[in-house]
Protein backbone atom coordinates (compact mmCIF):
# COMPACT_ATOMS: atom_id res chain seq x y z
CA UNK A 1 0.00 0.00 0.00
CA UNK A 2 1.36 3.41 -1.06
CA UNK A 3 0.17 6.29 1.11
CA UNK A 4 0.46 10.03 0.49
CA UNK A 5 -0.46 12.02 3.61
CA UNK A 6 -0.83 15.79 3.17
CA UNK A 7 2.18 15.86 0.83
CA UNK A 8 3.62 19.15 -0.36
CA UNK A 9 6.63 19.80 -2.57
CA UNK A 10 8.35 22.83 -4.07
CA UNK A 11 11.44 23.34 -6.20
CA UNK A 12 11.61 26.98 -5.16
CA UNK A 13 10.37 28.07 -1.74
CA UNK A 14 7.01 29.76 -1.93
CA UNK A 15 6.12 28.15 -5.28
CA UNK A 16 4.53 24.82 -4.38
CA UNK A 17 4.19 22.26 -7.16
CA UNK A 18 2.28 19.71 -5.04
CA UNK A 19 -0.04 20.99 -2.31
CA UNK A 20 -1.51 18.96 0.58
CA UNK A 21 -2.13 15.85 -1.53
CA UNK A 22 -3.49 12.75 0.21
CA UNK A 23 -4.45 9.40 -1.29
CA UNK A 24 -3.82 5.66 -0.91
CA UNK A 25 -2.98 3.17 -3.66
CA UNK A 26 -3.60 -0.50 -2.90
CA UNK A 27 -1.61 -3.34 -4.41
CA UNK A 28 -3.17 -4.60 -7.65
CA UNK A 29 -4.78 -1.34 -8.77
CA UNK A 30 -4.54 0.21 -12.25
CA UNK A 31 -4.60 3.99 -11.86
CA UNK A 32 -4.29 6.93 -14.24
CA UNK A 33 -3.00 10.29 -13.05
CA UNK A 34 -4.08 13.16 -15.29
CA UNK A 35 -4.02 16.94 -15.33
CA UNK A 36 -3.02 19.91 -17.42
CA UNK A 37 0.55 20.98 -18.09
CA UNK A 38 2.28 22.07 -14.89
CA UNK A 39 -0.27 20.39 -12.63
CA UNK A 40 2.39 18.40 -10.75
CA UNK A 41 1.98 14.96 -12.33
CA UNK A 42 5.65 14.14 -12.94
CA UNK A 43 6.64 15.54 -9.55
CA UNK A 44 4.10 13.17 -8.00
CA UNK A 45 5.69 10.25 -9.85
CA UNK A 46 9.14 11.04 -8.47
CA UNK A 47 7.74 11.42 -4.96
CA UNK A 48 6.30 7.91 -5.19
CA UNK A 49 9.62 6.09 -5.19
CA UNK A 50 11.75 8.58 -3.33
CA UNK A 51 13.54 10.29 -6.23
CA UNK A 52 12.09 13.42 -4.62
CA UNK A 53 11.35 13.72 -0.90
CA UNK A 54 8.26 15.51 0.38
CA UNK A 55 8.84 18.97 1.84
CA UNK A 56 5.63 18.60 3.85
CA UNK A 57 3.64 15.56 4.92
CA UNK A 58 4.83 12.03 4.24
CA UNK A 59 5.01 9.32 1.58
CA UNK A 60 5.13 5.71 2.77
CA UNK A 61 5.16 2.28 1.21
CA UNK A 62 3.59 0.13 3.89
CA UNK A 63 5.77 0.74 6.94
CA UNK A 64 8.63 2.15 4.84
CA UNK A 65 8.97 5.92 4.62
CA UNK A 66 10.54 7.16 1.38
CA UNK A 67 12.38 9.81 3.42
CA UNK A 68 14.30 7.15 5.39
CA UNK A 69 17.68 6.63 3.65
CA UNK A 70 17.96 3.15 5.17
CA UNK A 71 14.79 2.10 3.32
CA UNK A 72 15.33 3.97 0.04
CA UNK A 73 16.80 0.98 -1.80
CA UNK A 74 13.87 -1.29 -0.89
CA UNK A 75 11.32 1.37 -1.84
CA UNK A 76 12.91 1.96 -5.26
CA UNK A 77 13.12 -1.76 -5.89
CA UNK A 78 9.44 -2.16 -5.03
CA UNK A 79 8.27 0.86 -7.06
CA UNK A 80 9.75 0.94 -10.57
CA UNK A 81 9.66 4.14 -12.63
CA UNK A 82 9.55 4.34 -16.44
CA UNK A 83 10.33 7.81 -17.79
CA UNK A 84 8.91 9.75 -20.72
CA UNK A 85 12.11 9.45 -22.74
CA UNK A 86 13.51 5.90 -22.58
CA UNK A 87 16.96 7.14 -23.55
CA UNK A 88 17.14 8.88 -20.18
CA UNK A 89 17.30 5.40 -18.61
CA UNK A 90 19.88 3.78 -20.91
CA UNK A 91 23.37 3.42 -19.47
CA UNK A 92 24.89 0.46 -21.34
CA UNK A 93 25.36 -0.45 -25.01
CA UNK A 94 22.79 -3.23 -25.52
CA UNK A 95 19.44 -4.39 -24.22
CA UNK A 96 20.71 -7.37 -22.22
CA UNK A 97 23.41 -5.37 -20.46
CA UNK A 98 20.82 -2.72 -19.64
CA UNK A 99 18.72 -5.29 -17.80
CA UNK A 100 21.74 -6.84 -16.10
CA UNK A 101 22.95 -3.45 -14.89
CA UNK A 102 19.81 -2.91 -12.80
CA UNK A 103 19.92 -6.43 -11.39
CA UNK A 104 23.53 -6.06 -10.31
CA UNK A 105 22.69 -2.76 -8.63
CA UNK A 106 20.12 -4.46 -6.40
CA UNK A 107 22.53 -7.35 -5.76
CA UNK A 108 20.59 -10.16 -7.37
CA UNK A 109 22.62 -13.40 -7.02
CA UNK A 110 24.53 -14.10 -10.28
CA UNK A 111 22.88 -17.48 -10.73
CA UNK A 112 19.44 -15.76 -10.92
CA UNK A 113 20.34 -13.00 -13.36
CA UNK A 114 20.14 -15.05 -16.58
CA UNK A 115 16.64 -16.28 -15.82
CA UNK A 116 15.38 -12.83 -14.91
CA UNK A 117 16.82 -11.34 -18.10
CA UNK A 118 15.09 -13.98 -20.24
CA UNK A 119 11.79 -13.50 -18.41
CA UNK A 120 11.96 -9.71 -18.91
CA UNK A 121 12.80 -10.04 -22.62
CA UNK A 122 9.95 -12.52 -23.11
CA UNK A 123 7.44 -10.34 -21.25
CA UNK A 124 8.25 -7.33 -23.41
CA UNK A 125 8.62 -9.23 -26.70
CA UNK A 126 12.27 -8.30 -27.12
CA UNK A 127 13.93 -11.72 -27.35
CA UNK A 128 15.14 -10.96 -30.90
CA UNK A 129 16.69 -7.70 -29.74
CA UNK A 130 18.64 -8.98 -26.75
CA UNK A 131 21.97 -7.92 -28.26
CA UNK A 132 20.72 -4.81 -30.04
CA UNK A 133 22.06 -1.36 -29.19
CA UNK A 134 19.43 1.17 -28.05
CA UNK A 135 19.95 3.37 -31.14
CA UNK A 136 19.01 0.38 -33.34
CA UNK A 137 15.53 0.15 -31.81
CA UNK A 138 12.33 1.92 -32.77
CA UNK A 139 10.72 4.30 -30.29
CA UNK A 140 8.30 1.63 -29.06
CA UNK A 141 11.08 -0.94 -28.74
CA UNK A 142 13.22 1.50 -26.77
CA UNK A 143 10.37 2.06 -24.34
CA UNK A 144 9.82 -1.68 -23.99
CA UNK A 145 13.54 -2.11 -23.29
CA UNK A 146 13.24 0.45 -20.51
CA UNK A 147 10.25 -1.48 -19.14
CA UNK A 148 12.18 -4.77 -19.36
CA UNK A 149 14.96 -3.31 -17.20
CA UNK A 150 12.36 -2.34 -14.61
CA UNK A 151 10.30 -5.54 -14.53
CA UNK A 152 13.44 -7.70 -14.24
CA UNK A 153 13.81 -6.20 -10.75
CA UNK A 154 10.38 -7.65 -9.94
CA UNK A 155 8.70 -4.50 -8.59
CA UNK A 156 5.24 -4.63 -7.06
CA UNK A 157 4.37 -1.19 -8.49
CA UNK A 158 5.36 0.36 -11.84
CA UNK A 159 4.88 4.07 -12.52
CA UNK A 160 4.75 5.05 -16.21
CA UNK A 161 5.49 8.79 -16.35
CA UNK A 162 4.13 9.99 -19.72
CA UNK A 163 5.76 6.86 -21.16
CA UNK A 164 3.68 6.91 -24.38
CA UNK A 165 4.04 10.60 -25.20
CA UNK A 166 6.97 10.15 -27.63
CA UNK A 167 5.52 7.10 -29.39
CA UNK A 168 3.56 6.72 -32.61
CA UNK A 169 0.04 5.18 -32.46
CA UNK A 170 1.34 1.63 -32.91
CA UNK A 171 3.93 2.07 -30.18
CA UNK A 172 1.33 3.55 -27.83
CA UNK A 173 -1.02 0.63 -28.40
CA UNK A 174 1.78 -1.84 -27.71
CA UNK A 175 2.79 -0.15 -24.47
CA UNK A 176 -0.80 0.08 -23.17
CA UNK A 177 -1.24 -3.62 -23.95
CA UNK A 178 1.96 -4.34 -22.02
CA UNK A 179 0.64 -2.35 -19.04
CA UNK A 180 -2.57 -4.37 -19.08
CA UNK A 181 -0.62 -7.66 -19.30
CA UNK A 182 1.56 -6.66 -16.34
CA UNK A 183 -1.53 -5.65 -14.38
CA UNK A 184 -3.10 -9.05 -15.10
CA UNK A 185 0.02 -10.60 -13.54
CA UNK A 186 -0.66 -8.73 -10.29
CA UNK A 187 1.59 -5.68 -10.72
CA UNK A 188 0.14 -2.35 -9.62
CA UNK A 189 0.14 0.03 -12.60
CA UNK A 190 0.20 3.80 -12.23
CA UNK A 191 0.19 5.64 -15.55
CA UNK A 192 0.63 9.37 -15.87
CA UNK A 193 -0.78 10.50 -19.18
CA UNK A 194 -2.26 13.41 -21.07
CA UNK A 195 -3.94 11.07 -23.60
CA UNK A 196 -7.46 10.61 -22.30
CA UNK A 197 -8.12 7.54 -24.47
CA UNK A 198 -5.39 5.72 -22.53
CA UNK A 199 -7.24 6.41 -19.28
CA UNK A 200 -9.92 3.92 -20.37
CA UNK A 201 -7.50 1.08 -19.58
CA UNK A 202 -7.46 2.02 -15.89
CA UNK A 203 -9.96 1.47 -13.10
CA UNK A 204 -9.36 4.68 -11.15
CA UNK A 205 -8.37 8.26 -11.94
CA UNK A 206 -6.53 10.91 -9.93
CA UNK A 207 -6.93 14.43 -11.37
CA UNK A 208 -4.36 17.07 -10.40
CA UNK A 209 -5.02 20.78 -10.81
CA UNK A 210 -2.33 23.30 -9.89
CA UNK A 211 -0.77 20.80 -7.52
CA UNK A 212 -3.97 19.85 -5.72
CA UNK A 213 -6.04 16.69 -5.98
CA UNK A 214 -9.25 17.70 -7.76
CA UNK A 215 -10.74 14.21 -8.24
CA UNK A 216 -10.12 10.67 -7.01
CA UNK A 217 -12.54 7.99 -8.13
CA UNK A 218 -13.59 5.35 -10.67
CA UNK A 219 -12.82 5.98 -14.33
CA UNK A 220 -16.46 5.89 -15.49
CA UNK A 221 -17.48 8.43 -12.82
CA UNK A 222 -14.57 10.66 -13.83
CA UNK A 223 -15.79 10.90 -17.41
CA UNK A 224 -19.42 11.21 -16.31
CA UNK A 225 -19.07 13.90 -13.64
CA UNK A 226 -15.94 15.96 -14.26
CA UNK A 227 -16.02 18.82 -16.81
CA UNK A 228 -12.64 18.27 -18.45
CA UNK A 229 -12.33 21.42 -20.57
CA UNK A 230 -11.36 23.71 -17.64
CA UNK A 231 -8.38 21.40 -17.02
CA UNK A 232 -7.26 21.44 -20.65
CA UNK A 233 -8.41 17.84 -21.16
CA UNK A 234 -10.77 16.23 -23.67
CA UNK A 235 -13.07 13.22 -23.43
CA UNK A 236 -11.97 10.17 -25.43
CA UNK A 237 -13.64 9.53 -28.76
CA UNK A 238 -15.31 6.35 -27.41
CA UNK A 239 -16.85 8.27 -24.51
CA UNK A 240 -18.06 11.14 -26.71
CA UNK A 241 -19.74 8.73 -29.13
CA UNK A 242 -21.30 6.75 -26.28
CA UNK A 243 -22.76 9.91 -24.75
CA UNK A 244 -24.12 11.06 -28.12
CA UNK A 245 -25.83 7.68 -28.46
CA UNK A 246 -27.52 8.12 -25.11
CA UNK A 247 -25.08 6.34 -22.79
CA UNK A 248 -26.21 7.20 -19.27
CA UNK A 249 -22.71 7.17 -17.82
CA UNK A 250 -23.23 4.03 -15.77
CA UNK A 251 -20.53 1.81 -17.26
CA UNK A 252 -21.34 -1.85 -17.46
CA UNK A 253 -18.66 -4.51 -17.08
CA UNK A 254 -18.97 -5.21 -20.80
CA UNK A 255 -18.52 -1.54 -21.72
CA UNK A 256 -15.45 -1.26 -19.47
CA UNK A 257 -13.90 -4.29 -21.07
CA UNK A 258 -14.57 -3.06 -24.59
CA UNK A 259 -13.34 0.45 -23.83
CA UNK A 260 -10.12 -0.80 -22.28
CA UNK A 261 -9.36 -3.24 -25.06
CA UNK A 262 -10.59 -1.30 -28.12
CA UNK A 263 -9.49 2.27 -27.47
CA UNK A 264 -7.77 3.11 -30.75
CA UNK A 265 -5.74 6.11 -31.74
CA UNK A 266 -5.23 5.13 -35.35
Amino acid sequence: MLVFDQVGYYYRRGQEVVKEVSFTIQKGEFISIVGGNGSGKSTLAKLMNGLLLAKQGSVALGEQATSDPDQARDVRQTIGLVFQNPEDQFITTNVTDEIVFGLENIRVPPEQIGGRVQDALRATGLERYADAAPHELSGGQKQRAAVAAVIAMQPQFIVFDEATSMLDPEGRNELIKLMRDLHAQGITIIQITHHMDEVLASRRVLLLDQGKLAFDGPTDRFFREVPLEPYGLERPFAVRIGQQLGWSGEATADWKGRAASQWSIE
